[in-house]
Parts: C-alpha cells; structure tokens; sequence
C-alpha cells in the first residue's frame, strides 16, 4: 500500500486486481447493470484519495468498499430505484483460503441464482452477506462500511446465511417451506 501511495503503478494495479472482483460483485448486488460505472467512479474517486489513506491491505478492501456503498447510493438516490437483478460473475464468488459453510453452499449454486437468493433478503442482511462473502471483509470491517455496530452486522450475516441456508434446505435450492419455528423465510429471523 505504501508504494502504491508512493506513485507506484504496478503497486495500484496489484491492489487494483485484488479488490475489484469482490468489490463489482458487491456493485451488483446493490446496483444491477450499473456496477461497472458505479465501479469506475469509485475507483476514480479511490486514486484521487488514496494518498489520505491509512492502513493495511484488508484496511484498504473495506475503504475501498466504503467508496463503491457511497457512489451505489447516490446512484440509487438519484434513480430512485431498487437494486435490479444481475447475475454475477463467478469469479466475483472465488475467495481464496476460504472454505465455511457459507461459501460451500454458494458456491454449489449458479452466480445467478444465488444473486436472486441474496437479493430477496432483506436489504440489511443482504448488503451484510455481499461484503462478508463476495467482498471478503471481516466483521469489523463490514461494520464500518455500512456504519453499524459489528454485532448488528454479524447478527445480519448469521440471520441471511441462515435464511439461505433454511431456503436450501426445506427446497433442495427451490422455494420456500416453513422451518422448524413456524417461520416461512419472510419473518424475522
């Protein structure tokens, strides 16, 4: 990070290939067709500020995610829209050295499917879900990006990954049955 700070180019390129998959699979799943330009206005935006930054390369991932959510929301602000149905890409869903049940599950699933599954989550659990699974961030992390207490973000991950996972199960990957606790998936969970 330093070099790249310093002026290096093939330092920000590196970093640059590192973060953008997760950070345009994220894009997606907030923002539809748009991900690409909404990309590319928060990397603009990121090369401009980058010598203000300060932290490490897992530092750098949230910051840069923190950007994406910024310009995703003027996006949608000015659209007035909801976030629309893209499928991601499969590389965007490719975490190295990680192996959870979470990423099992989605990964046993098409990128396109699994968006459709995620977006029909609520959106806190949702964007929860999408920047600890797609993007790669930590708790911590998370919880900056989208300015909420780590546990409120950790119960919003554990309560989507849950309905995903009860979604599966009840349906072998189709639709929805009522789980054990009488809850249809719609419910709080």
């Amino acid at each position: 990070m330093a070099r790249a700070q310093g002026g290096d180019e093939t330092a920000f390129a590196v970093a640059y290939r590192i973060v953008h998959p997760g950070l345009l699979g994220y894009l997606r799943g907030l923002v539809g067709e748009e991900a690409e330009d909404i990309a590319s206005e928060a990397w603009l935006e990121i090369a401009r500020d980058l010598a203000r930054f300060q932290g490490d390369g897992a530092g750098f991932r949230g910051w840069t995610a923190a950007i994406a959510r910024h310009r995703a929301l003027d996006h949608l602000r000015r659209q007035r829209a909801r976030p629309r149905p893209v499928p991601l890409e499969q590389d965007a869903l490719e975490l190295p050295g990680r192996h959870g049940t979470d990423d099992q599950a989605l990964e046993s699933l098409s990128t396109g499917r699994v968006l459709e599954l995620v977006r029909a989550l609520p959106r806190d659990q949702a964007e929860a879900v999408l920047l600890r699974v797609v993007v790669g961030l930590d708790g911590p992390s998370a919880a900056r990006v989208l300015g909420k207490r780590p546990g409120a973000v950790r119960t919003a991950t554990y309560r989507g990954l849950r309905r995903l996972a009860r979604h599966l199960a009840g349906t072998g990957a189709g639709g929805g049955h009522e789980d054990g606790n009488g809850e249809d998936g719609r419910g709080r969970g």
